[in-house]
């Protein structure tokens, strides 16, 4: 059965007469249509025994059926009430559309009091967002392949950047370099903004790339990925760009171990929560427990953060299929920060990563 197919049976079971998904990534994942509709409407709505239909903006509905959508899409114009196009749509569909499932985790207040006031008789109670958590959970091989090449592309990501390293260059220069020689091979977008970090900068673990020269003789933190054929890459490595200190050399180290441990102990069985603790510990009993400020990893697909989440009090038991990243860090406020970053899928016996470039530490050249 298809994605769509799945969610038209799942609303039968529960007697539910319509499926509203708002999050335009699910929409994108369910329909092979992309476009982030930014503050216009776009929506997907799918039926147990019926065709579903794209609602879109209307400049926006020539790209739906380019995406290869085969069933209904309708538009809207700018100064046009969508929900009240949406009614129309439903009503001519269903006589008495009374009940609703929706994405509870996405769906705004604002929209949410729009489809009340239309559809002032239905309960909106089902809610869509942990199906379609589910439903996304296990890749396809097809799916690990697009993962696979995106993987690729952050490796060569990475072999730019840790080029353009040079005291002569700023954190967001080095960005624009890794960016630009991504487009020139045709990779338009990242999944996420490029992050480059350069000494206590890194001890920020999401901290922005900033106008900061790079600094001689400290550690250099890389987090960045990319989209490909919709699917995403996101992987981590810290530098040393010279000769670092023995502190630096030291968590680098802690964080490496932490690491490799857990990619080498996850497989199937094994629980989100049981994987968070084995790389925990190895960093609390080195003393740097209060600087791992984050869990160890989360899902990743289509979007670079997903269902499931790698940490303590999930107990979700990992399974062939789940994708999700492996990212222990250790951040230290005014001295460093470290985080080493592979995203994998779940084998049979173990898991492969989607990256590849060394973990061990590499030591750049000042230039």
């Amino acid at each position: 059965m298809s994605h769509l197919e799945n969610i038209q049976t799942w609303l039968a079971k529960n007697n539910y007469q319509i499926g509203y998904i708002s999050d335009y990534q699910n929409i994108q994942y369910f329909t092979g249509f992309s476009s982030d509709p930014v503050e216009r409407t776009l929506a997907l709505f799918i039926f147990p025994d019926q065709d579903p239909f794209i609602f879109a903006p209307a400049l926006e509905v020539e790209a739906v059926k380019e995406a290869g959508w085969n069933f209904p899409v309708y538009g809207y114009l700018d100064h046009e009430d969508p929900y009240s196009i949406i009614k129309d749509k439903i009503l001519q569909r269903i006589s008495q559309p009374k009940r609703w499932a929706i994405e509870k985790g996405n769906l705004n207040v604002s929209r949410f009091e729009q489809l009340q006031q239309k559809f002032p008789n239905a309960k909106f109670n089902g809610n869509l967002t942990p199906v379609i958590q589910k439903e996304r959970l296990i890749k396809t091989a097809d799916e690990i392949e697009k993962l696979r090449i995106a993987g690729k592309w952050a490796d060569f990501a990475f072999e730019v950047g840790f080029k353009a390293l040079t005291t002569k260059r700023t954190e967001q220069d080095v960005v624009a370099e890794i960016e630009y020689a991504l487009k020139q091979k045709g990779i338009m977008h990242t999944s996420f903004d490029t992050i480059v970090q350069s000494g206590t900068n890194a001890a920020e673990p999401h901290g922005a790339p900033k106008k900061d020269f790079i600094q001689p003789n400290k550690l250099v933190l890389f987090d960045l990925g990319v989209i490909y054929d919709g699917y995403i890459s996101d992987a981590s490595r810290t530098v040393a760009f010279g000769q670092i200190n023995q502190k630096s050399q030291d968590i680098y180290k802690i964080c490496l171990e932490a690491q490799l441990t857990a990619q080498a102990a996850a497989k199937p069985g094994i629980t989100a929560a049981e994987l968070d603790r084995i790389a925990r510990n190895i960093i609390e009993k080195a003393g740097y427990g209060q600087y791992f400020i984050h869990r160890l990893g989360h899902g990743m697909g289509q979007s670079e953060h997903e269902f499931p989440s790698i940490m303590e009090g999930n107990d979700l038991v990992l399974k062939p299929g789940m994708c999700f990243s492996i990212e222990p860090g250790i951040y230290i406020p005014g001295i460093a920060g470290v985080r080493i970053e592979d995203c994998v899928y779940v084998t049979a016996d173990g898991v492969e990563p989607f990256t590849h470039t060394s973990k061990d530490l590499k030591i750049l050249p000042v230039k």
